[in-house]
Parts: structure tokens; sequence; C-alpha cells
């Protein structure tokens, strides 16, 4: 084991799913965090402590133990079946059900802008027309087209 494990979790014959901690570790801050993930202390074994509630989903939350331990920075040993980066045999072929590939392609149909709409939005206002100038030709008048209207 190396020197600088901190907690040590196995399977204990008596005692179902156990924990202890290393002199590297001190008692009072040990004691703190395996309660913190639901071990007790086994009376009389001092420096020993057990799952509380083994028969309620043990494995499972023994392995949250060790993670959560080893989230905060802590070195853990732990049995192989008790610890969840150690793979029990070669990795399996996760066949693809297209999910992720259609969620990458959501999220950039997301991001992008829509061929429906207009050109994106300028963030200056549109230049001003010019106002064009008067002309510089005398209107006429067409009298004879006024009378017939009338």
């Amino acid at each position: 084991m190396d020197p600088g494990t901190h907690f040590v979790f196995g399977t204990h014959p008596q005692h179902g799913f156990v924990a202890a901690f290393t002199s590297s570790m001190p008692a009072h801050l040990a004691h703190w965090f395996l309660a913190r993930v639901q071990f007790e202390p086994v009376p009389e074994r001092p420096g020993l402590f057990r799952l509380t509630e083994p028969e309620r989903d043990g494995p499972r939350r023994t392995r949250q133990a060790v993670q959560g331990l080893r989230r905060s920075g802590y070195a853990v040993h732990a049995d192989v079946g008790l610890d969840s980066t150690v793979s029990s045999g070669p990795p399996r072929l996760v066949r693809s059900n297209g999910l992720s590939e259609r969620r990458s392609r959501l999220a950039q149909a997301a991001a992008g802008r829509s061929p429906q709409r207009g050109p994106a939005p300028t963030t200056s206002p549109p230049p001003a027309q010019p106002i064009p100038p008067k002309p510089t030709y005398a209107a006429t008048a067409h009298p004879h087209a006024a009378k017939q209207s009338r």
C-alpha cells in the first residue's frame, strides 16, 4: 500500500463493508469524514468503521464514499470490487444510439442564426437617406383636366 494513503476500504466477514484510516490521517478528522459518508465506529475494534445499514445497497454506497473522499483530495485504497476506477475486465464497446450526435447538431443549430430570418442586425443605425433637391423647373397647370373632373 502507498505510504501516502489516508483511508482503506474493504470487506470484513463479520462487519461487512469496512473502512479504516492510516497514521497519516488525524483520528478526529478521519472519524468526522467517515461519519459523513455513513460509516460508524466498530465498538470492539478501535480504528475500524463499518457501513451503516449495509443491506441497503452497500456496494454502491461504499463506492460513493471512496469517490467522495478522493474528490476531497484524500488518497484512498479500496478493494477491487469497491473501487470504481478499477475496471473488472476489458472495456465494453458501447453501441451509439445517435443521441450525442443529435444533441450536438441541436446545439450547433441553436447557436447559429436561422436562414428564415433576415440578415443579422447591425450595431449602428442605418445611414440617413439624403433629401432629394427641389426641382428647378416650374410646374405646369392643366386647366382643362381640372374642369373635366368635376
